[in-house]
């Protein structure tokens, strides 16, 4: 079965909100990506930077913090790199660390409190010591009338050169905003890391993209980060 390269899938989905990647590039190193786009003036005042060994979604300016705008995006402690779209981030990173296995630490997650979207709350978790595989988890709101939320968890393991997953919050025409696929197989031609981050940096939508960082687990302190606001 074929499936469409990363770059092209990126590009045909104009505000894919934010999304978690987790790829092997052609070298064979494997890599996780964040990045994150907006339409609002709130959205796009925002940027990526490192801390110790988190990424932080911080406001540009002196605009007050917003918890589903400003949040911890990445971190690293344990023995495991959590990274994710929100506050979650944490929340499980420090269930990992407490000894939870990953099915318990990214459950009990509910979606964002912003009707009418309900924007998923996404979430990678990654075994830095055992190397037991890759764990992607995201909490979405029903399509029907339930409010409780559907959590949804997928084991990615054994990666060839070139495989990538990939979850974003919403799919749109370049109109009509909706929650996005559970999850995408795609794939990359990046060499490796910077090429990673070129890839999907240059197949957001300028106007749109906000950041976009890649690292490789156990370096998140040595993330590539691309940020449109200075």
């Amino acid at each position: 079965m074929s499936v469409a390269p990363l770059h092209q899938v990126l590009a045909g989905n104009r505000y894919p909100g934010r999304g978690v990647l987790w790829a092997r590039t052609l070298d064979g190193a494997l890599h996780g990506g964040y990045f994150l786009t907006g339409r609002s003036a709130a959205s796009q005042a925002r940027t990526l930077m490192r801390r110790d060994a988190e990424l932080i979604v911080a406001a540009t300016g002196a605009a007050a913090h917003d918890p589903l705008r400003h949040y911890v995006a990445a971190r690293e402690r344990g023995g495991w790199l959590v990274f994710g779209n929100g506050e979650q981030v944490a929340a499980v990173a420090d269930r990992l660390e407490a000894g939870q296995p990953p099915a318990a630490a990214l459950d009990g997650l509910d979606y964002e409190p912003d009707p009418p979207i309900f924007t998923p709350r996404i979430t990678v978790a990654t075994d830095l010591q055992a190397a037991r595989g890759t764990w992607f988890g995201a909490a979405r709101r029903s399509r029907g009338a339930r409010t409780a939320a559907d959590v949804l968890m997928l084991a990615v393991r054994d990666l060839e050169p070139g495989d990538a997953v990939m979850m974003t919050t919403y799919r749109c025409d370049g109109h009509d905003v909706a929650t996005g696929e559970p999850f995408v197989d795609t794939r990359t031609a990046a060499a490796d890391r910077d090429a990673l981050l070129a890839e999907v940096w240059n197949a957001l939508t300028p106007q749109l993209r906000v950041a976009a960082a890649v690292f490789a687990p156990g370096q998140l302190a040595d993330a590539a980060i691309r940020n449109t606001s200075p």
